[in-house]
Formats: C-alpha cells, structure tokens, sequence
C-alpha cells in the first residue's frame, strides 16, 4: 500500500511541474523574483501532496541566510532540492549543463541563474562555474552539493574541491546545510517512507581560510550533523 501511494504521490508532483511551470510562465518572463515565486509555490504544493498521500512531513532548523552567501548541502534526493528552493529568499543552484534542456526545470534553472556545470571538466568546468558567478550581480544564496550526486544514508562519497574553489576565489561567507530526507526518500527508491525530514542550516564559516583547511571542515560538519539528524529519524548505520 505505501508503495501504490508513493507512486500516486509521484505522478502528482510531475503533473504538479507541468500545471503550476506552464501557468506560471508570464511571472516568470516577468522577473527573476516572479520566477522564484512560481518555483516556491511548486514546492509547497509538493510537500503537501506527500504530507497528505504519504505522511511524510518537512521541518526545517537553523536560522535561514538572506543575503549574499555560499550554501553547501547534503544532497540526498529530490526533495532536499525543494526544501532549499522554497526556504532559501533567492536561490540559484549550480546544476549539471544537461538540465538546461530539461522540460520546465531547465527554463526555471535559467531564469533565476543557475550557473551550469560540465560534468567531467574538473578544472576547466570549476573556471567556468566561478566566472559565471563572478559575472552574475543578482545577489542571492548560491547552492552547490559537495559531493556532486545524491548520496545514500550511510554512504560515504569523496568531496569535490568545487565548493573549496568558490569559497576562496570569491571571499564568500559558506553556510553548510545537513540533512536526514535520505531516510525517507532515497535516490532511485520508488518508496517515499512517512515521517519528517529534517534539514538543518548550521553555523557559517567565515571567508580566509585555505582550500585544504575549509574542504575538511565543511565535510566534518555536514557529515556529522547530517549523521545525527539521520538518527534521530531512526536510521540504523549498523545494518
């Protein structure tokens, strides 16, 4: 049964992309802000359709950044990319350059300048990524994923030195986000789990520390904040 209800879920949340992305075009044409109200009001439709269908609840803690700063999230699944979208005043993701061509997300992405990323590049891509930001006067919190995927609870993936290189060529604040919605909605599952996802804003690291130095500490306090977040939701790293 919460199988069949996951999938019910699921096919509301696409069909929720196509109606509220299309209706909302004209906003979006309009402004950069219309385009974030548009992506905001998806979000909220989709945390109550799985609240309602699956009992899956989103919390948020910490106090949310609304000015120009670097966020670096856990990523886990589709969902904590909602979670930012709609908490965060205004978001811009660095994305993979293949969804630019994605139906209603890639236009989206466009509109409120999500810088888009080679995959593969390493540091030709990183350069790009950084002149995209550096060229972009839109403040706003930029989001990047240390770990460049989607990671499963308990799985321990290498951090990439993108984050590192933003931090320090742009002497900006970082504010790293842990999280447990991995517990719940895991990459590739077809199961959304009840419960409550929890995502976490967590003390800034200040601009002038070094690559190496800032790369071990924003890893040390993700993991282990979003390990903690993980069991208190119930996870178990033993089995």
């Amino acid at each position: 049964m919460l199988l069949i209800r996951s999938q019910f879920a699921n096919l509301i949340m696409y069909l929720l992309l196509a109606i509220i992305g299309i209706f909302g075009l004209p906003l979006a044409i309009w402004s950069r802000s219309g385009a974030l109200i548009v992506i905001k009001a998806y979000c909220a439709s989709v945390f109550w359709t799985y609240r309602v269908i699956c009992g899956l609840h989103v919390e948020f803690r910490g106090k949310v950044p609304e000015g120009e700063v670097l966020i670096c999230s856990k990523h886990m699944s589709f969902l904590d990319v909602l979670m930012l979208a709609y908490m965060l005043p205004r978001v811009k993701f660095i994305m993979k350059r293949e969804l630019i061509w994605a139906p209603v997300v890639g236009f989206y992405g466009w509109r409120i300048g999500c810088p888009p990323v080679v995959r593969g590049k390493k540091g030709s891509a990183i350069q790009a990524m950084v002149k995209h930001l550096e060229a972009d006067k839109d403040t706003g919190q930029t989001i990047i994923f240390p770990q460049g995927t989607r990671v499963l609870p308990g799985a321990k993936v290498a951090y990439k030195v993108g984050p590192g290189v933003i931090y320090t060529r742009m002497k900006k604040t970082c504010l790293p986000v842990a999280t447990n919605v991995g517990v719940f909605w895991a990459r590739r599952s077809a199961v959304r789990y009840p419960g409550t996802a929890v995502m976490e804003f967590l003390e800034p690291i200040p601009p002038g520390l070094g690559v190496k130095e800032f790369m071990s500490k924003l890893e040390n306090v993700i993991e282990t904040n979003s390990d903690r977040l993980m069991v208190e939701a119930g996870y178990d790293f033993k089995k």
